[in-house]
């Protein structure tokens, strides 16, 4: 926990009636959709432990709720089991692991090993406590899709030794294990498949495709888009995710099988590009440049599943998501961007 394990876990006070019983593990949880997470499992009564080991989570992510009673956290890597000292979980919601290319990539080995042992030790942990468990599984277990839009039946088209294998495969892997222990536990285990998610507390050098846009327009510089512009993409705000990923672990008889959870409404790169200079009144260029190998050409989800299982569909239009998010944005410019002696952070990511 912060500083000392026994220290956090034992200042946590008794939270509101109702799920004040309740214990529930976020791993990944100082993470972009995890620290949100962690905010609105709070706000419902819980008590949360939120475990991560910040190679891209955010101490800035959670700051907010260090002081929050029912609230803590430990410094972990989910590749090594879960210590013992932990408390007694009901629930364990499993979103460890870097999500843009450009942070996965960067270690494959450990980025496989997180997929592969960190589900593991989340489910021997969750059998031990018989504690539901939520997977953060991906929409890049479809690849290149060969079939538009991409349904929960599909197998997919994935490269199992490219450069995005140890996330796609990963993924794909962490399915089969979580799927295979389940049954042989009864443990239960809800699988979903998140789409391209965008909102406030993405890192601005993580790679993706908003934050880029937004970062590089808010600065003035060059727009890199990469491929023609023509590829695809679903984009959810982080609300409506968390939304239904809350109503994923919670829906009292279970998830059979995987359940996408994305926005529908598909959006053209270059036309995010375009919208997002508009929004912010740069005066940023466009290029372009060669789409990466394995790059999906298009990208959106089928959400019948959630929709007759979850009485789930995204509700925040593009627009109101990216002024939500570039509003954000600005304040992490004035933030890391600002002069020595303001107080603020002076170490700047840049964009990639």
């Amino acid at each position: 926990m912060v500083g000392n394990i026994d220290i956090g876990l034992a200042r946590a006070a008794p939270v509101r009636a109702g799920l004040a019983a309740r214990t529930v593990a976020v791993t990944g949880g100082a993470g972009f959709i995890g620290s949100h997470l962690c905010d609105a499992i709070l706000e419902s009564g819980a008590r949360v432990v939120c475990i991560d080991n910040f190679h891209t989570g955010r101490w800035e992510n959670i700051h907010h709720l260090i002081d929050r009673p029912g609230f803590d956290v430990l410094e972990h890597d989910i590749a090594h089991p879960l210590p013992a000292s932990l408390p007694r979980f009901d629930q364990i919601y499993n979103f460890a692991c870097p999500a843009s290319p450009v942070h996965y990539q960067s270690d494959r080995v450990r980025t496989a090993l997180t997929c592969a042992q960190g589900a593991m030790n989340v489910l021997e942990r969750a059998a031990q406590d018989a504690a539901a468990v939520l997977h953060a599984s991906t929409s890049e277990v479809y690849g290149d899709p060969e079939i538009h839009p991409q349904s929960e039946d599909y197998f997919g088209n994935v490269n199992p030794v490219g450069p995005r294998s140890c996330y796609d495969e990963g993924k794909r892997f962490a399915e089969t294990l979580l799927t295979d222990f389940a049954a042989q536990a009864d443990l239960d285990v809800r699988i979903i498949r998140i789409f391209n998610t965008y909102g406030p507390r993405m890192r601005p050098d993580d790679g993706r495709v908003v934050s880029n846009f937004v970062t590089q327009a808010l600065e003035g510089e060059t727009i890199t888009v990469y491929g023609d512009g023509a590829q695809t993409r679903s984009f959810c705000f982080v609300d409506d995710l968390v939304r239904g990923c809350l109503k994923a672990m919670n829906t009292p008889r279970g998830l059979p099988g995987p359940v996408n959870l994305g926005n529908p409404c598909e959006t053209t790169v270059g036309e995010l590009a375009e919208l997002i200079v508009a929004m912010t009144g740069s005066r940023s260029e466009v290029s372009y440049r060669p789409l990466p190998v394995d790059d999906p050409r298009r990208r959106r989800p089928d959400i019948r599943r959630a929709r007759e299982l979850l009485g789930w569909s995204p509700e925040v239009p593009l627009r109101e998501g990216l002024e939500r998010t570039i509003h954000y944005f600005m304040g992490e410019s004035r933030r890391l961007y600002a002069p020595v002696g303001s107080g603020a952070a002076m170490a700047a990511a840049s964009p990639m």
